[in-house]
């Protein structure tokens, strides 16, 4: 038996700060990866307004969003309109005036926002902007279940974990992760997928914003953290690939990890100094 899905990651540049540039752009590449067959479409971090908020300043504030909102209406239109799910990362207001999040909004078939993941480790200057998430939602789809965690989280099994003891089979990763780390992007898919014997699909920027250079090479791994499919270098890319969700029941018998974990004995890795 298989359960097939196809997965579309939109390796796109973004302009920083121009969000009626970057939603444009977003929608022609979801239309040609929905017209590729894909039935769940990632999008890279910040998309719609650009990463760096430290060179957006005071700008920021101006571009953010509460959700659902007049961007997220636009992508539940489109999701709606061609059948298929979205994750869209954004920066999202908060329920407190001048608190903002890193987020990617789960936005499904039928158009509704399903939930929303904030990034729960902020790295480097975003501290300063961003408020972290301390929730690890799980979405349903006819698929199966979908996790999402941003860019840096990918550095913290627990992240990873948490989505799969809550029944993800695959994890989205929308990043803008930059080229001097291209070897732990390349080390932090393979052991994610492969500790939890699950499909990640990681989605990377490309483009310069100030001195940070974003390499793409967005790329999905399979439940041995081999990689399935990997787009281009430097370039914009739209990938699309089908995996068999079935593989985790052969993968999760082959290397139990799950089952054998013993979560009695781990207690030093939750305590507060």
């Amino acid at each position: 038996m298989k359960r097939p899905l196809t997965i579309g990651l939109i390796q796109m540049d973004c302009v920083l700060g121009d969000v009626a540039a970057n939603v444009a752009k977003a929608i022609e590449r979801i239309r040609q990866a929905a017209a590729m067959g894909a039935q769940i479409i990632c999008l890279p971090e910040l998309c719609t307004t650009g990463y760096r908020p430290d060179l957006l300043e005071d700008k920021l504030w101006e571009l953010t969003e509460p959700v659902p909102g007049p961007t997220t209406d636009v992508f539940s239109q489109l999701a709606k309109e061609l059948g298929i799910y979205i994750i869209l990362p954004m920066n999202e207001k908060g329920a407190v005036p001048g608190m903002i999040h890193n987020s990617a909004v789960f936005i499904d078939k039928d158009g509704e926002v399903q939930g929303v993941f904030r990034k729960a480790h902020a790295y480097a200057t975003e501290r300063y902007y961003f408020t972290d998430g301390n929730h690890y939602p799980v979405f349903q789809t006819e698929f199966g279940k979908v996790g999402v965690m941003i860019c840096y989280d990918m550095g913290f099994p627990e992240v990873a974990r948490i989505l799969t003891l809550k029944g993800a089979e695959v994890i989205f990763a929308p990043s803008a992760w930059r080229q001097e780390d291209e070897d732990i992007w390349d080390i932090n898919i393979a052991a994610r997928a492969l500790e939890n014997r699950l499909f990640v699909a990681a989605v990377n920027r490309v483009g310069r914003e100030g001195d940070v250079v974003m390499h793409g090479k967005s790329k999905i791994a399979n439940t041995r953290g081999k990689t399935l499919a990997e787009a281009a270098r430097f370039e914009e890319d739209i990938l699309v690939a089908t995996v068999d969700l079935h593989e985790l029941i052969a993968g999760r018998r082959e290397t139990p990890y799950l089952k054998d974990r013993k979560p009695a004995s781990y207690g030093l890795i939750t305590q507060i100094n």
